[in-house]
């Protein structure tokens, strides 16, 4: 909520208005734009949020929290490194971004719990004592397959390639110079910053 109050906000408030299919969120926050503290405290805002959620998933594997906790330290970058006046570029402000949007949509790849041990199944024991051989047979031992868990993990895969796919748009948007890269980025920005409240509420579902 954040960040989308903030860049509707701050689109609201620039002078002459402010056409959101073409113009991105860093521009909202940029050196010279009215008002962008909104858009800055949105941006700051929700990089704080990915650190406090990922510190709080504990059910999850600690490389997919790492990632998403990542990608929120590299948010507050980007609203610390604001572009300049003008519409120029900045390295610190480019690098962050992408940091932050590449983590943020790849952590959950790697988010998924790890699996609890495989489940023994005792065979029947198919041994005979004889009166004068002595053989008694083995127990046999069969492991039951994990197969609940590789269900979850390819949920979790199909997850990051969602985000990651408005993220590519942007990306080629971005390179091209297209009319629709502010649509792009708000379409991949807003589901990286919806996908953790999914996890949660999901959890939470389940009881996780």
């Amino acid at each position: 909520m954040l960040l989308v109050g903030g860049w509707t906000l701050g689109a609201a408030r620039q002078p002459g208005g402010f056409d959101q299919i073409s113009g991105t969120i860093s521009a909202l926050a940029a050196v010279g734009a009215a008002d962008r503290w909104i858009m800055t405290l949105g941006l700051a805002g929700l990089g704080l949020c990915h650190c406090v959620t990922a510190a709080g998933l504990r059910p999850l594997a600690p490389a997919g929290r790492a990632l998403l906790a990542l990608g929120g330290v590299a948010t507050l970058a980007v609203a610390a490194f604001p572009l300049p006046a003008g519409g120029g570029g900045s390295l610190p402000h480019t690098l962050a971004a992408a940091v932050a949007f590449g983590a943020l949509a790849l952590w959950p790849a790697l988010a998924p719990p790890r699996a609890g041990p495989a489940r023994e199944q005792a065979g029947p024991t198919t041994g005979y004592a004889g009166p004068t051989t002595g053989y008694a047979g083995p127990a046999t031992k069969r492991a039951g397959p994990s197969t609940g868990h590789l269900g979850r993990r390819a949920a979790w895969v199909a997850v990051a390639v969602g985000l990651l796919l408005p993220v590519a748009w942007f990306v080629v948007e971005m390179a091209a110079g297209g009319a629709r890269v502010g649509l792009a980025e708000r379409v991949a920005a807003g589901a990286e910053a919806f996908a953790p409240l999914l996890v949660v509420a999901g959890l939470r579902g389940r009881g996780g």
